[in-house]
């Protein structure tokens, strides 16, 4: 074994979040690490990197009894971390953030040698497929690139264990197909991985073994190739999830929102699409394709520079988002903790800013009407919270974004606009968030689906809109729905737009 760690216990202001966790790797494998959001998994990764000091327990790396005390003594051992947030530093350039603190000087006197790291990381960004110049400025590039720039910072240290935490969340199908391959042949030469994804598809494609975590407890290890998806779900969440997505038994209305040929210069071109109530339209494509700066577009975070929008049969312009909110419209953005939530506000805080009339008495705000909208939402979407003050950052990925969701549902929206609603999001919170999105729309809501996850987008859909390059491919009925029909299109497929 390359890493033991043997009855790992830590506890926070007395909350134990692990319990006697084991956890051991092989040289030499991909070994995926799983559970619901607040299982434990990244706690037990900072207790072996030297983040946290362990309360209980042994820790031995390559037969070697160890008690890092900071990341750097962890690296010097071989250890490299790839961390789920970026830690990019946007102002300074590519190869300065892949040499940051390992920098190549001359001698003594602290000169760079500039041109010497620039032609190393452009050489190991190549390696991973990404076509960027070293002095290009970090933070101009795209979350994909900055993810893909992380993971070449790691391998640069020569680690033969790294730790990946949801290192895929950010990238398009193309960019995870040469980071498998890059991994796949770093395996072959000996290193060992700790893969961290809620990813289900990704573990069993990639991973040799699985250790799952609950609640800060070990549950099991299985062979990937002696298990199934549906034993690992259970494993995670301790009950059967039943199917994946809910039954589809939508009954789509009236036309409830109409994009019609909108157009905003070097994003999007002549978009047309039409939204129905008590509908579920997805929109898919590859990263660029033009998504997300659609629907931010209708939502009014971007001006549409032609083109009209309707809301029940009615032009409408949104020169930023409150136009949109008072037509009824809600967005969970695809960042939720930048974008959809202020992370050191409380939850009930939270639900509160986008429900103001609804929670004031003339002029003044009222704790109580407060109180009461708090546990409406709470209830309504089964967030777990330990109470209405708790502070939105110290929730799960999971229960962060159901709070983003209960925000709008108390504006009670006609339209409700999810760009990745389930990104970051184990298993079971996704299967809970399904269902949510499934009932608003039986309630009559108007539901836009972005995702990256093709198996989502057609678990979920209706009907979905292909985006290749800024324009609108085609819209395909359910019944037309494959990830091979929706890949043909999304990747150029036929070249022009179809409705």
């Amino acid at each position: 074994m390359i890493v033991e760690m043997s009855q790992i216990s830590k506890s926070f202001s007395g909350n134990h979040v692990l319990k006697n966790v084991s956890f051991t790797l092989e040289k030499g494998e991909i070994h995926a690490l799983m559970g619901e959001n607040g299982a434990g998994k990244s706690t037990l990764m900072k207790i072996l990197t030297g983040i946290y000091p362990r309360d209980e327990g042994v820790v031995r790396v390559k037969g070697k009894e160890v008690a890092y005390t900071h990341p750097k003594d962890a690296e010097k051992d071989g250890i490299a971390v790839i961390h789920q947030e970026l830690n990019i530093l946007p102002e300074l350039s590519v190869a300065e953030n892949l040499f940051l603190g390992n920098e190549y000087t001359v001698g003594k006197t602290g000169w760079l040698k500039t041109k010497k790291m620039n032609e190393y990381a452009e050489q190991q960004l190549a390696e991973l497929g990404l076509k960027v110049k070293a002095s290009d400025r970090a933070g101009a590039l795209s979350v994909g690139k900055q993810q893909l720039i992380e993971i070449a910072k790691a391998l640069m240290t020569n680690a033969d264990i790294i730790i990946m935490d949801e290192p895929t969340a950010a990238l398009t199908d193309r960019e995870i197909d040469t980071l498998f391959t890059v991994i796949r042949g770093l395996q072959e030469k000996g290193v060992t991985f700790v893969y961290i994804s809620h990813r289900m598809e990704e573990i069993f494609s990639l991973c040799q073994r699985i250790t799952v975590l609950r609640d800060g407890n070990y549950v099991s290890t299985k062979v990937i190739a002696e298990t199934s998806f549906d034993e690992i779900v259970k494993l995670m969440v301790g009950r059967e999830l039943g199917g994946r997505y809910p039954d589809h038994d939508l009954e789509p209305g009236a036309v409830k929102l109409a994009v019609k040929n909108v157009s905003r210069k070097n994003e999007f071109e002549s978009v047309t699409f039409e939204v129905r109530e008590g509908e579920i339209f997805g929109i898919a494509g590859l990263m660029g394709a033009g998504r997300s700066e659609v629907v931010e577009s209708i939502f009014g975070y971007r001006h549409v520079h032609s083109g009209t929008i309707e809301i029940d049969q009615k032009p409408v312009v949104f020169k930023r988002p409150v136009d949109a909110i008072e037509n009824g419209i809600a967005f969970v953005p695809e960042d939720r903790k930048t974008k959809g939530l202020i992370v050191n506000f409380s939850v009930r805080d939270n639900l509160s800013i986008t429900n103001l009339a609804t929670v004031s008495s003339g002029s003044m705000m009222s704790s109580t009407k407060e109180q009461a909208l708090y546990q409406e939402l709470v209830k309504k979407l089964g967030v777990r919270t330990s109470g209405p003050h708790q502070k939105a950052k110290s929730l799960s990925g999971g229960n962060q974004q159901k709070v983003v969701i209960a925000k709008w549902l108390g504006m009670k929206p006609k339209v409700l606009i999810l760009d990745e609603p389930t990104r970051g999001v184990d298993v079971g919170a996704k299967k809970e968030i399904y269902t949510i999105m499934n009932e608003l729309a039986k309630q009559g809501v108007a539901i836009i689906m972005v995702s990256s996850e093709l198996p989502e987008i057609i678990g979920m859909s209706t009907r979905v809109a292909v985006m290749f390059e800024g324009k609108l491919m085609k819209v395909l009925d359910r019944n037309e729905l494959s990830e091979e029909t929706i890949m043909h299109y999304a990747t150029g497929g036929d070249k022009h737009v179809h409705q």
